[in-house]
């Protein structure tokens, strides 16, 4: 798909088309959140937090707070790793692309887990990858196979911290809305999984309910997140001062920045800088470090490499 390639939003502020992306986001999210969900609320997490890491502070969220709504960001937020990535598995498994794709999403989540951080080339070429692939598809498989694919490759990748964070917010009467690159329709099989109101993620085009392999507008990403949040607290009437943020990338420091309460949630090195220059709140629930130190995630993420770039090698091996 390499005619997608000026949908990136890479040397990019707040132009027409992240504005487009933002407001059919809001669009979708809102009607998606209106839905009855097709599934019961997941209770599963990743091992490995103290109950002390996962409380959120006492004095926020604010109880019966209506104006006030979060808004998290997914991919090394709220899980580990790329939605894009694990969807990709998923439906490699299910035969709808090659071996030499799969390697590539393999070294691409690989190196997202390592570094911690969001390339755009990378990112970008999933993007692509995935339109492809699901051009000509309907709607509706998608979805029904979306489900399926968070019970085999997601579930157990989200951060037990982070879902306390989004409890937290829940109990208090507030919605909880996450806000993704990732297809709106995973984004939104996620949220329904974890019990939030809905999700704000990147719109495919589709017509008569089959992907016609376009976007609308752009990627929802850096600039556009924050248009999203922006048209979706429009429509529902919150005052933005009184809601919180949550992302660990500086990408969304545009969304960060909107809000009157961000945070930084296993930050990348820029954004924890950023962070702590305007003393935003900072967690960090990667295993075996501590929130002052952000460079790489520690084993973890050491081990997510060996083992794509392992299952890259075995496939090159194979094909020759």
């Amino acid at each position: 798909m390499a005619a997608l390639g000026w949908l990136t939003p890479r040397r990019r502020s707040a132009t027409a088309r992240s504005v487009l992306a933002g407001e059919a986001a809001a669009e979708a999210a809102r009607k998606s959140s209106q839905e009855p969900a097709a599934t019961g609320t997941d209770t599963s997490g990743a091992p490995g937090e103290s109950a002390e890491e996962a409380t959120p502070e006492p004095e926020f969220p604010v109880a019966g707070d209506s104006l006030a709504a979060a808004f998290f960001d997914l991919d090394n937020t709220v899980m580990q790793g790329a939605a894009i990535f694990h969807f990709g598995r998923g439906l490699y498994k299910r035969k709808f692309f090659q071996r030499r794709e799969l390697a590539r999403f393999a070294w691409q989540q690989a190196w997202f887990r390592l570094a911690g951080v969001e390339d755009p080339d990378h990112m970008q070429d999933a993007r692509e990858s995935a339109l492809s692939i699901v051009k000509g598809h309907r709607v509706s498989e998608l979805m029904s196979i979306g489900e399926e694919i968070y019970d085999e490759y997601m579930a157990d990748r989200i951060w037990p911290g982070t879902r306390a964070l989004a409890q937290a917010h829940l109990d208090a009467g507030q919605k909880v809305w996450l806000v993704t690159a990732a297809p709106v329709e995973t984004a939104t099989i996620i949220a329904r999984r974890l019990g939030l109101t809905g999700a704000l993620g990147t719109v495919a085009e589709s017509m008569d309910g089959v992907y016609t392999g376009r976007l609308v507008g752009e990627p929802l990403h850096g600039p556009a997140k924050a248009e999203a949040v922006r048209a979706l607290a429009a429509a529902e009437g919150l005052d933005l001062t009184r809601c919180a943020a949550y992302s660990d990338s500086h990408n969304d420091i545009p969304m960060l920045s909107l809000v009157g309460h961000p945070y930084a949630i296993n930050p990348d090195a820029k954004l924890a800088r950023y962070a702590r220059e305007r003393e935003w709140r900072l967690r960090d629930y990667r295993t075996g470090r501590k929130a002052a130190k952000v460079g790489i995630p520690a084993a973890a993420g050491v081990g997510a490499l060996a083992g794509g770039t392992a299952a890259a090698v075995a496939l090159h091996r194979r094909r020759h």
